[in-house]
Protein backbone atom coordinates (compact mmCIF):
# COMPACT_ATOMS: atom_id res chain seq x y z
CA UNK A 1 0.00 0.00 0.00
CA UNK A 2 1.59 3.60 -1.14
CA UNK A 3 1.48 5.94 1.90
CA UNK A 4 1.27 9.92 0.77
CA UNK A 5 3.97 11.88 2.75
CA UNK A 6 3.10 14.35 4.99
CA UNK A 7 6.32 15.46 6.56
CA UNK A 8 8.00 16.32 2.77
CA UNK A 9 10.24 20.00 2.72
CA UNK A 10 11.40 20.69 -0.73
CA UNK A 11 14.06 22.99 -1.65
CA UNK A 12 12.66 25.51 -4.01
CA UNK A 13 15.39 25.18 -6.47
CA UNK A 14 19.00 23.85 -6.62
CA UNK A 15 20.91 26.89 -7.52
CA UNK A 16 23.58 26.10 -4.80
CA UNK A 17 23.68 22.45 -5.54
CA UNK A 18 26.41 20.29 -7.50
CA UNK A 19 24.74 16.94 -8.98
CA UNK A 20 26.56 13.90 -10.43
CA UNK A 21 23.78 11.81 -12.58
CA UNK A 22 25.28 8.19 -13.66
CA UNK A 23 24.31 6.67 -17.15
CA UNK A 24 22.92 10.55 -17.76
CA UNK A 25 23.51 9.94 -21.68
CA UNK A 26 19.75 8.79 -22.58
CA UNK A 27 16.22 7.40 -21.54
CA UNK A 28 15.68 8.30 -17.85
CA UNK A 29 19.14 9.08 -16.63
CA UNK A 30 19.72 12.29 -19.37
CA UNK A 31 16.19 13.46 -18.26
CA UNK A 32 16.97 13.29 -14.79
CA UNK A 33 20.08 15.41 -15.72
CA UNK A 34 18.23 17.95 -18.16
CA UNK A 35 15.61 18.73 -14.92
CA UNK A 36 18.50 19.30 -12.10
CA UNK A 37 20.02 21.46 -14.75
CA UNK A 38 16.56 23.43 -15.02
CA UNK A 39 16.27 23.44 -11.59
CA UNK A 40 19.83 25.35 -11.55
CA UNK A 41 22.24 22.79 -10.60
CA UNK A 42 26.01 22.15 -11.55
CA UNK A 43 25.23 18.94 -13.03
CA UNK A 44 27.99 16.29 -13.76
CA UNK A 45 26.92 14.18 -16.28
CA UNK A 46 27.79 10.61 -16.28
CA UNK A 47 29.09 8.37 -18.88
CA UNK A 48 30.93 5.51 -20.43
CA UNK A 49 31.94 8.38 -23.28
CA UNK A 50 31.73 11.53 -22.59
CA UNK A 51 30.91 12.32 -26.53
CA UNK A 52 27.81 11.05 -25.92
CA UNK A 53 26.61 13.82 -23.69
CA UNK A 54 25.47 16.32 -25.57
CA UNK A 55 24.18 19.16 -23.54
CA UNK A 56 26.31 22.28 -23.11
CA UNK A 57 24.97 23.02 -19.91
CA UNK A 58 26.17 19.74 -18.21
CA UNK A 59 29.64 18.92 -17.49
CA UNK A 60 30.52 15.45 -19.21
CA UNK A 61 32.44 13.06 -17.16
CA UNK A 62 33.69 9.55 -18.15
CA UNK A 63 32.11 6.91 -15.41
CA UNK A 64 31.68 3.61 -16.13
CA UNK A 65 30.75 2.38 -12.82
CA UNK A 66 32.26 -0.87 -13.06
CA UNK A 67 35.74 0.38 -13.25
CA UNK A 68 36.92 2.14 -10.02
CA UNK A 69 39.54 4.28 -11.34
CA UNK A 70 36.65 6.55 -13.34
CA UNK A 71 34.78 6.82 -10.20
CA UNK A 72 37.43 7.93 -8.21
CA UNK A 73 38.74 10.58 -11.25
CA UNK A 74 35.07 11.47 -11.68
CA UNK A 75 34.28 12.40 -7.69
CA UNK A 76 38.06 14.04 -7.53
CA UNK A 77 37.47 16.18 -10.39
CA UNK A 78 33.84 16.87 -8.92
CA UNK A 79 35.71 17.93 -5.77
CA UNK A 80 38.60 19.97 -7.52
CA UNK A 81 36.39 21.96 -9.55
CA UNK A 82 33.54 22.79 -7.37
CA UNK A 83 34.50 21.82 -3.83
CA UNK A 84 31.65 19.45 -2.79
CA UNK A 85 28.77 16.95 -4.25
CA UNK A 86 25.33 17.90 -2.86
CA UNK A 87 23.01 14.99 -4.82
CA UNK A 88 23.91 11.88 -6.19
CA UNK A 89 21.46 9.83 -8.49
CA UNK A 90 22.38 6.50 -9.10
CA UNK A 91 20.49 6.04 -12.49
CA UNK A 92 23.30 3.42 -14.64
CA UNK A 93 21.88 -0.21 -14.95
CA UNK A 94 21.20 -2.85 -17.20
CA UNK A 95 18.31 -5.24 -17.57
CA UNK A 96 19.04 -8.76 -18.88
CA UNK A 97 16.20 -10.23 -20.13
CA UNK A 98 15.82 -14.32 -18.67
CA UNK A 99 13.46 -16.71 -17.70
CA UNK A 100 13.93 -18.50 -13.61
CA UNK A 101 17.00 -19.28 -11.83
CA UNK A 102 17.55 -22.19 -13.06
CA UNK A 103 17.56 -20.98 -16.73
CA UNK A 104 19.98 -17.95 -15.98
CA UNK A 105 23.47 -17.52 -17.11
CA UNK A 106 26.00 -16.72 -14.22
CA UNK A 107 27.56 -14.17 -16.37
CA UNK A 108 24.52 -12.08 -16.68
CA UNK A 109 24.29 -12.78 -12.96
CA UNK A 110 28.18 -10.87 -12.49
CA UNK A 111 27.17 -8.43 -15.25
CA UNK A 112 23.84 -7.09 -13.43
CA UNK A 113 25.03 -7.29 -10.19
CA UNK A 114 28.36 -5.42 -11.18
CA UNK A 115 26.31 -2.44 -12.72
CA UNK A 116 22.81 -2.64 -10.65
CA UNK A 117 24.48 -3.07 -7.16
CA UNK A 118 28.12 -2.95 -6.79
CA UNK A 119 28.25 0.20 -9.22
CA UNK A 120 25.85 2.37 -6.51
CA UNK A 121 27.77 1.09 -3.69
CA UNK A 122 31.07 2.00 -5.41
CA UNK A 123 29.69 5.31 -6.41
CA UNK A 124 28.35 6.20 -2.91
CA UNK A 125 31.37 4.97 -1.46
CA UNK A 126 33.67 7.27 -3.06
CA UNK A 127 31.20 10.63 -2.63
CA UNK A 128 30.43 10.13 0.72
CA UNK A 129 32.88 12.30 2.20
CA UNK A 130 31.85 15.02 -0.15
CA UNK A 131 27.67 14.14 0.64
CA UNK A 132 28.16 14.11 4.22
CA UNK A 133 30.43 17.74 4.77
CA UNK A 134 27.12 19.71 3.67
CA UNK A 135 23.92 20.00 5.62
CA UNK A 136 21.88 17.46 3.64
CA UNK A 137 23.30 15.79 1.23
CA UNK A 138 21.06 13.50 -0.95
CA UNK A 139 21.62 9.91 -2.69
CA UNK A 140 18.63 9.08 -5.00
CA UNK A 141 19.38 4.90 -7.02
CA UNK A 142 16.95 4.01 -8.83
CA UNK A 143 15.29 0.71 -8.22
CA UNK A 144 12.59 -1.41 -9.54
CA UNK A 145 9.04 -2.64 -8.51
CA UNK A 146 10.23 -5.95 -9.71
CA UNK A 147 12.73 -5.84 -6.72
CA UNK A 148 10.02 -5.30 -4.00
CA UNK A 149 9.71 -8.78 -2.05
CA UNK A 150 7.79 -7.96 1.18
CA UNK A 151 4.37 -8.00 -0.23
CA UNK A 152 3.36 -10.77 -2.67
CA UNK A 153 5.39 -13.22 -4.45
CA UNK A 154 8.29 -12.20 -6.17
CA UNK A 155 8.13 -14.33 -9.46
CA UNK A 156 8.43 -14.05 -13.33
CA UNK A 157 11.85 -14.62 -14.46
CA UNK A 158 14.43 -11.76 -14.58
CA UNK A 159 16.37 -13.32 -11.04
CA UNK A 160 19.46 -11.30 -11.37
CA UNK A 161 17.67 -7.52 -12.55
CA UNK A 162 15.45 -8.57 -9.29
CA UNK A 163 17.96 -9.54 -6.84
CA UNK A 164 20.00 -6.79 -8.08
CA UNK A 165 17.11 -4.23 -7.00
CA UNK A 166 16.81 -5.85 -3.95
CA UNK A 167 20.20 -5.01 -2.84
CA UNK A 168 19.63 -1.29 -3.95
CA UNK A 169 17.04 -1.95 -0.81
CA UNK A 170 19.23 -3.04 1.52
CA UNK A 171 21.92 -0.27 0.27
CA UNK A 172 19.28 2.65 0.47
CA UNK A 173 18.37 1.11 4.18
CA UNK A 174 21.95 0.95 5.18
CA UNK A 175 23.00 4.63 4.22
CA UNK A 176 20.02 5.96 6.35
CA UNK A 177 21.09 3.96 9.32
CA UNK A 178 24.36 4.83 8.95
CA UNK A 179 24.56 7.75 7.92
CA UNK A 180 21.08 9.17 8.64
CA UNK A 181 22.21 10.92 11.46
CA UNK A 182 25.34 12.78 9.76
CA UNK A 183 22.65 14.71 7.39
CA UNK A 184 22.12 12.12 4.83
CA UNK A 185 19.07 11.82 2.70
CA UNK A 186 19.08 8.33 0.78
CA UNK A 187 16.09 6.94 -1.14
CA UNK A 188 15.57 4.49 -3.69
CA UNK A 189 13.04 4.86 -6.50
CA UNK A 190 10.79 2.64 -8.67
CA UNK A 191 10.36 5.05 -11.98
CA UNK A 192 8.03 2.55 -13.37
CA UNK A 193 7.80 0.75 -17.01
CA UNK A 194 9.01 3.52 -18.94
CA UNK A 195 9.67 3.58 -22.53
CA UNK A 196 13.65 3.36 -22.85
CA UNK A 197 15.98 1.41 -24.67
CA UNK A 198 15.86 -0.66 -21.89
CA UNK A 199 11.72 -0.42 -20.71
CA UNK A 200 11.00 -1.42 -24.74
CA UNK A 201 8.64 0.85 -26.94
CA UNK A 202 5.35 -0.63 -25.45
CA UNK A 203 6.08 0.81 -21.96
CA UNK A 204 3.20 3.18 -21.05
CA UNK A 205 5.46 6.25 -19.09
CA UNK A 206 7.62 8.59 -21.03
CA UNK A 207 11.23 9.45 -19.69
CA UNK A 208 9.76 12.63 -17.93
CA UNK A 209 7.40 10.82 -16.11
CA UNK A 210 10.01 8.60 -14.90
CA UNK A 211 12.31 11.26 -13.93
CA UNK A 212 9.41 12.81 -12.03
CA UNK A 213 9.95 11.31 -8.70
CA UNK A 214 13.55 11.18 -8.71
CA UNK A 215 13.88 14.08 -9.59
CA UNK A 216 11.64 15.11 -6.07
CA UNK A 217 13.59 13.24 -4.22
CA UNK A 218 16.91 15.00 -5.23
CA UNK A 219 14.94 18.11 -3.85
CA UNK A 220 14.21 16.83 -0.66
CA UNK A 221 15.44 19.34 2.17
CA UNK A 222 16.85 18.86 5.66
CA UNK A 223 14.46 16.59 7.88
CA UNK A 224 12.93 14.81 5.26
CA UNK A 225 11.97 11.45 4.94
CA UNK A 226 14.85 8.69 4.16
CA UNK A 227 15.37 5.43 3.84
CA UNK A 228 12.35 4.17 1.63
CA UNK A 229 11.55 2.63 -1.59
CA UNK A 230 8.90 5.93 -3.60
CA UNK A 231 7.06 5.71 -6.81
CA UNK A 232 4.83 8.54 -7.93
CA UNK A 233 5.61 10.61 -4.95
CA UNK A 234 4.46 8.27 -2.27
CA UNK A 235 6.35 5.90 -0.10
CA UNK A 236 6.00 2.15 -1.40
CA UNK A 237 6.85 -1.25 0.70
CA UNK A 238 10.10 -2.92 -0.18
Amino acid sequence: MADTPTDVELKPDLTDDVALVTGATRGIGAEIAAELTDLGAKVYAGARDPDDVTAADQHAVRLDVTEDGEIRDAVDRIEREQGGLDVLVNNAGVFPRSGPLHEMDLADFDRTTAVNLRGPVAVTKRALPLLTDGTAGRVVTLSSGLGQFTEGRMEGGYPAYRLSKVGVGGLTAYLDGEYGDRGLIANAVSPGWVRTDMGGDEAPRTPSKGAETPVWLARFAPGSPAGHLWKDRERIPW
